[in-house]
């Protein structure tokens, strides 16, 4: 079989994390995704930055950041700024069915990529936009980054213990939503582009994601007098037992997050008669007599180690061990699932990554690692009708040259 989205051709004007997040969902799943880098520059930021590299070489795709984020796309070089390169795009867009970006809200129509500026090529061209704080607005020409977005759609009033500082979301979850979303409202206006003849523009921005991210705690807020405040031990703030629990030798978390399940937590700690407590019968009692759970769950599972609880509760009490992100890695669930592959560079040097987290069957494929600045160069150039020689001429005026570490142009 196919890769789902086999057939599908985008062109993408990304740097850093949302972008490249959002686009890998689309080429892991068989899009061709061609990462169009500006011509004489070192290309997306990511390519130099550490601090980890693959064995250390020396090449624009050595960056395991870098190659976190760009698997299975092709990579091009271009001046789309310059009237050779404007052409050059225009003839790309003829044959693509969207372009995506990640840039500030004022850039994209500034570089010409715009629906209204592309329709011109191709009028069913969709093009998806994921900005900072929108395309449009007083905020539109303002750089932002996903912890701006966290501090300020409120993640870092909900995130850690009581009397610690404001804290942020451990990883960088608002770009990698955004991205997320950016690739789902792509291909939604591509279905739609299919069906009517006719693209558009789809906006999505950082800062609407994280608004959107907040969902019922939101709607709480909007529509009664609750104020989310920072529980101890990561405690859900009306579900019990819902946060971090003691054990011999260390913590485990529980989720007993429908009723059905504290009566079942209560016979697996040998404490059945707690199921029929009348301080316990619903999530409101013990949410009033949440204390005095978590002393009494304490004392009970301080009594064995986390491993022979995760035995125990196995599928009958929802639990989990407190991972370092090392350890989750090793996790023996992990292997279970194939989570984690191994893939091979170009130059034969081996690279762990993670699978995309959507199953699908295929046959005999292979993940590609990412690529190399300009690497195919050639070969895109060839297929919009481009010679040797023309290649040749448009790399001697500067429309699709490379900028090499040593500074010198090819």
């Amino acid at each position: 079989m196919s890769l789902p989205l086999a057939g599908l051709k985008v062109l993408a004007f990304e740097q850093y994390g949302a972008g490249p997040f959002g686009s890998q969902y689309l080429s892991d799943l068989g899009a061709e995704v061609i990462k169009i880098e500006p011509a004489g520059t070192d290309g997306d930021y990511l390519r130099a930055l550490g601090p980890y590299f693959i064995d250390e070489e020396k090449n624009s795709a050595s960056s395991i950041f870098f190659q976190a984020l760009n698997r299975n796309k092709k990579s091009i070089t271009l001046n789309i700024l310059s009237n050779e390169g404007k052409e050059i795009l225009g003839k790309l867009v003829k044959e693509s069915d969207a372009v995506c970006n990640n840039l500030r809200g004022d850039v994209p129509e500034k570089l010409g990529i715009t629906f209204d500026q592309l329709k011109q090529y191709n009028k069913k061209i969709v093009a998806a936009h994921c900005s900072a704080y929108g395309r449009e607005g007083s905020r539109k020409n303002w750089p932002g980054y996903d912890y701006l977005m966290q501090a300020e759609a409120g993640y870092f009033s909900l995130t850690g213990e009581p009397d610690a500082p404001p804290a942020r979301f451990g990883l960088s979850i608002v770009d990698y939503m955004a991205g997320l979303t950016m690739a789902f409202s792509l291909v939604s206006g591509v279905l739609s582009a299919r069906s009517s003849g006719i693209g558009r523009d789809i906006d999505v921005s950082l800062f609407d994601t994280a608004m959107f991210n907040q969902s019922y705690v939101a709607a709480w807020a909007l529509n009664s007098d609750y104020k989310p405040e920072r529980l101890d031990r990561s405690a859900h703030p009306v579900l019990v037992p819902c946060q971090l629990y003691k054990t011999a030798d260390g913590w485990i978390y529980l989720m007993c997050n429908k009723e059905s399940f504290w009566p079942t937590l209560c016979k697996y700690i040998e404490r059945e008669e707690l199921g029929k407590d009348e301080r316990f019968l619903n999530f409101k009692l013990r949410q009033e007599n949440r204390d005095l759970i978590t002393e009494i769950l304490d004392k009970e599972l301080s009594k064995k180690k986390t491993s022979e609880w995760l035995e125990i509760f196995a599928g009958n009490v929802p639990a989990a061990p407190i991972l370092d992100v090392k350890s989750s890695l090793e996790n023996k669930f992990v292997k279970e699932r194939n989570n984690v592959q191994t893939i091979k560079t170009k130059n034969d040097k081996k690279i762990s990554l993670l699978k995309t987290p959507i199953r699908f069957d295929a046959e005999d494929h292979v993940d590609k690692t990412a690529p190399e600045l300009g690497e195919h160069n050639n070969e895109v150039f060839s297929s919009l009708g481009y010679s040797e020689k023309d290649i040749k001429l448009l790399k001697n005026k500067g429309i699709i040259c490379l900028f090499l570490l040593e500074n010198q142009y090819i």
